[in-house]
């Protein structure tokens, strides 16, 4: 416990803003973890963008701390930020919040439905700590400068329940993973599968976790991107085709099956990011549409899924100062053009899913409870049959 209080105390040395890592370049598919891509399956015909992640979103970055405790403890935190510091709070962010099935234990939505705005990092993390998680957020946003004088501050915090490979009851998180999930924040790649908020998650009986693509939009409206925290099931499917279970893992010898018993219900949580000049309203039409993705995965927003899309626009024309008492300018795409932005939240909504489970690797959790990573070479044999 000592050595926990000298890392806390480490990790929360005051800094005057987040130095968000430059994004790096693309590795081929040998040098990283294989995606839903390099096995063979597309997603629509929008073009994706350099790194096919949400921080193609100019701005945008993405920050993850992952507590293992042996096969006890799989667990963590990861935070989307709109804009590095204080940045958020100072200048706030069109937002919007849709619920797809409202079975989750999320803090902060009201406010963004009350007003609109964004005015900090999105956190998710497991069901039993979002109060720490939220505690600690608080926290590491007050210790910015430009925040000295503030009282009262709106940070989101989504969570899934991992309690089935991590021992959620042992309330492991706190503010030391918050902040190095912040001071890991990086405009570059994000890493997928079984990491920081997915680390103990699983998604259709497979592993699950954190996925992650983008697209760039059509007539010069820019980008937009979106990252899931994969947590539910059904049946997995892909062009209306369900995946096919390997024999081994029929189930009168237990393997996927076993890990599927009670995990029909299950959450996910979709973080939407564009710097398309859109307004609340339009944000969230957006984010109603990316349960079509869940849908065309094979999610059907089962009774005790807690699925929710938080959308929000980096436009810098649309950000709302803090304070602001005049009338300022803005700049809001017109309704007819929305349905490209429709597209694109579809198509990658359903292709992070598939590499959240892509990037997962086994996970034996508490109690013996295992969760297998899907068959990648399986995956490929898939796409190959269909694309034939």
């Amino acid at each position: 416990m000592s050595s926990r209080r000298a890392l806390l105390a480490l990790l929360l040395t005051p800094l005057s803003s987040l130095a968000m890592q430059e994004p790096a370049k693309n590795t081929s598919p040998a040098e990283r973890t294989p995606r839903a891509r390099d096995l063979g399956l597309r997603f629509g015909v929008l073009p994706t963008g350099a790194l096919n992640a949400i921080t193609d979103v100019p701005g945008v970055a993405v920050g993850q701390a992952t507590l293992r405790d042996g096969e006890r403890v799989h667990t963590g935190v990861t935070l989307v930020f709109p804009a590095p510091g204080a940045g958020a709070f100072l200048r706030k962010f069109p937002a919007a919040i849709a619920v797809g099935n409202g079975f989750g234990k999320a803090a902060g939505l009201s406010q963004v439905e009350e007003l609109g705005t964004l005015e900090a990092p999105l956190a998710l993390t497991n069901t039993l700590a979002v109060g720490a998680v939220l505690d600690g957020l608080v926290r590491r946003c007050l210790l910015e400068p430009e925040l000295a004088d503030v009282r009262s501050i709106n940070v989101v915090v989504g969570e899934t329940n991992d309690g089935w490979l991590s021992d959620i009851r042992a309330m492991s998180l706190g503010r030391a993973e918050v902040e190095l999930a912040w001071k890991n924040a990086s405009r570059g790649p994000v890493e997928e599968g079984a990491i920081g908020a997915g680390a103990g998650t699983r998604c259709f009986g497979w592993k699950g976790g954190i996925g992650t693509a983008s697209r760039v939009l059509d007539g010069g409206l820019g980008t937009l991107g979106v990252l899931v925290q994969t947590n539910y099931g059904g049946t997995l499917g892909y062009r209306g085709r369900a995946f096919p279970l390997r024999p081994e893992e029929e189930p009168s010898s237990g393997g996927r099956e076993e890990a599927r018993e009670g995990a029909s219900d299950g959450s996910c949580w979709i973080a939407i990011a564009t710097d398309a000049p859109l307004d609340a309203r339009q944000l969230g039409r957006i984010a109603r549409r990316s349960f079509l993705g869940l849908a065309r995965t094979g999610s059907v927003l089962a009774h005790g899924s807690g699925d929710y899309a938080l959308a929000f626009s980096t436009c810098e024309t649309n950000r709302v100062g803090h304070g602001a008492r005049e009338p300022e300018p803005r700049l809001i795409l017109p309704d007819e053009r929305l349905t490209a932005l429709f597209e694109a939240v579809v198509d990658a909504t359903e292709e992070a899913v598939w590499n959240s489970l892509v990037a997962a690797r086994d996970v034996r959790g508490r109690d013996g409870h295992f969760a297998p990573a899907i068959d990648r070479e399986a995956v490929r044999r898939f796409a190959a049959e269909l694309a034939r």
